[in-house]
């Protein structure tokens, strides 16, 4: 049977903790192959991102390309862009390929520097939220993209804007349980409850996109994907581990893992 794969357009962290590094060792994990977009190289630690230098759009559009004709995408995974010039290469490889989209939309690193401008987010909001089946934000930036406080609200304008489903993380709200929400359009809110697990992490939701991406595109439901991968990262943030002086890293190769 042909292992599925999903195209992840990220950058790179040279700690391995999230961007591209991340989305391949959690697409492994859940049994399926990533093809990869390096989208941006970043200068950056366990602590924060100091620079982001964008891959050129031309070279982007190039490699999709040869990726498409040669290559089954089974789901697409969207994380961190480098410039705006690269939303076009991205829409048009959504629409050619015409496979789930699972778009993680970053808006400044853990650390808190800022990864995308206003403007730079009023076009990624305007060409690829339409195009997305699932938005994974976090509490924050589902707030900061919606403009809305109250995360229901928030939920709401996101599903407004086109994405399919939204489902929006409450790892860094306050609170002994983080509750993920789910958002989809004509059913009520779903809300995934778990205890919070203490420490800081590095990467998190680039798992859980990644994971998610994997998911669909072996075929399951979006409430089974959604369950899957959540249970996944739990566990990977459960046996996180330090490799720097900052946030610590998910271990997304678990044992008994699909790699």
């Amino acid at each position: 049977m042909r292992v599925p794969n999903v195209l992840c357009c990220s950058g790179h962290d040279p700690t391995g903790g999230a961007g591209i590094q991340a989305d391949i060792e959690a697409v492994a994990a859940q049994g399926a192959h990533a093809l990869t977009l390096v989208t941006a190289l970043t200068a950056q630690d366990t602590r924060n991102v100091q620079r982001v230098d964008a891959t050129p759009p031309e070279s982007l559009a190039q490699q999709g390309e040869l990726l498409l004709a040669d290559c089954a995408i089974a789901a697409i995974k969207i994380g961190l862009l480098g410039a705006p010039a690269q939303l076009p290469v991205l829409v048009a490889l959504i629409r050619q390929s015409q496979r789930p989209v699972v778009l993680d939309p970053i808006l400044r690193a853990g650390g808190g520097a800022e990864l995308v401008g206003s403007e730079f987010a009023v076009q990624m909001r305007q060409q690829l939220f339409p195009l997305c089946t699932v938005l994974t934000p976090n509490a924050a930036e589902a707030r900061r993209w919606s403009g809305e406080h109250d995360l229901d609200a928030a939920g709401q304008a996101l599903l407004a804007d086109g994405a399919q489903h939204v489902l929006i993380t409450g790892g860094d709200e306050p609170g002994e349980v983080s509750r993920n929400r789910w958002y989809r359009k004509g059913a009520p809110v779903r809300v995934f409850e778990c205890a919070r697990l203490p420490g800081h992490f590095h990467g998190a939701g680039c798992t859980l996109a990644a994971a998610l991406a994997a998911r669909l595109a072996l075929g399951e439901s979006m409430e089974a994907a959604l369950i899957a991968a959540q249970a996944y990262v739990h566990e990977t943030l459960r046996q996180a581990r330090p490799i720097g002086g900052g946030r610590w890293l998910p271990r997304r190769l678990l044992p008994g893992s699909a790699l």
